[in-house]
């Protein structure tokens, strides 16, 4: 098992918003908006630096949406930002009509995502948002893994048509990707080889997903671990070639199992290659208050979680 060291944990937040300034440094096209949460989505450097670019439409999320989408017919490339809650669930309907069926070229970046958000609880703590969004057509699903790829994912949607959803976190989780990484859109990153199984995890279960890796090489398993940050569109080739040759898979995901990229291997595979799988997801279930470690154990998203899986997956392998 490959050693991953790292030197800061850092929130996923802060590299959106690290990416966004210097967005504003280099392409005056893009413009930001916001829903009177611009501490909390990092974009005080931006606003500060380009005032004249940025929009605060305060608590209408569903206004923000439909402003975003009118910017983009001037050549504008608009990023939104609020909680993952309201980036998705509040305002579907605008997100669907103005912004996916004609194809804007919208950026909704969306922040305090998942069972992480913590003691704010089951109202905020969107478990729904990969699916919604996935099963848009036109558009794009992307979950990055910690600071580091969350800048370079910020960096990379604004050279890309077309509308994306950018899904962080505001937890601080291991800072251990390269800092002048490519990312490379719907292409997975192999973490480490394997035999024995293949690991796909995507957003804050990827440093998980290493911590099993490193507890299952003591139990004399090998696992394939592959960071999937883009769900939508799926690297099936990488995902393919990996199940292949393992014949068994195991999913990591801080999402509801329904909807999420779980439900989008099991597809893949069903189609293409049906082979045993386990999912390490939310199982049909809201949040509840209490810390982010504490939901984290509470719902089993964890290197323990993932262990028990790759066991459990491993005795269906088909020999």
């Amino acid at each position: 098992m490959k050693d991953f060291p790292y030197t800061e944990s850092k929130d996923t937040r802060s590299g959106f918003g690290a990416g966004l300034h210097q967005l504003g440094q280099t392409n005056p096209n893009v413009v930001a908006l916001c829903a009177d949460l611009i501490g909390s989505l990092k974009m005080d450097a931006f606003v500060k630096d380009f005032p004249e670019r940025f929009f605060q439409v305060g608590i209408a999320e569903a206004n923000m949406m439909g402003l975003a989408a009118g910017l983009t017919i001037g050549g504008k490339i608009p990023f939104t930002g609020t909680f993952a809650n309201f980036s998705t669930g509040r305002v579907y309907d605008q997100i669907r009509q103005s912004i996916a069926y004609s194809g804007k070229n919208v950026k909704i970046c969306a922040s305090h995502a998942g069972l992480t958000l913590g003691e704010d609880g089951a109202t905020h703590q969107i478990l729904e948002d990969i699916g919604l969004m996935k099963m848009l057509p036109h558009m794009t699903v992307i979950n990055p893994c910690d600071y580091n790829q969350t800048k370079a994912a910020t960096l990379a949607i604004a050279d890309y048509e077309g509308p994306v959803y950018l899904r962080f976190g505001r937890p601080v989780v291991p800072n251990f990707t390269p800092a002048d990484q490519e990312f490379e859109i719907g292409k997975g990153v192999l973490l480490n080889e394997g035999a024995d199984v293949s690991i796909f995890a995507t957003g804050h279960l990827v440093w998980k997903a290493i911590l099993a890796g490193k507890l299952l090489a003591d139990k004399g398993i090998n696992a394939e671990i592959i960071n999937i940050h883009t769900i939508k569109p799926l690297d099936a080739r990488m995902i393919l070639e990996s199940a292949r040759k393992t014949r068994c898979v195991v999913t990591a995901e801080e999402h509801q199992m329904n909807g999420g990229l779980g439900d989008s291997i099991a597809q893949l595979l069903a189609r293409e290659e049906p082979l045993p799988l386990e999912m390490v997801a939310v199982n049909d279930s809201f949040g509840e208050s209490g810390t982010p470690d504490q939901l984290m154990e509470k719902y089993k998203l964890n290197e323990t979680a993932i262990v028990a899986a790759v066991e459990k997956v491993m005795a269906r392998k088909i020999k």
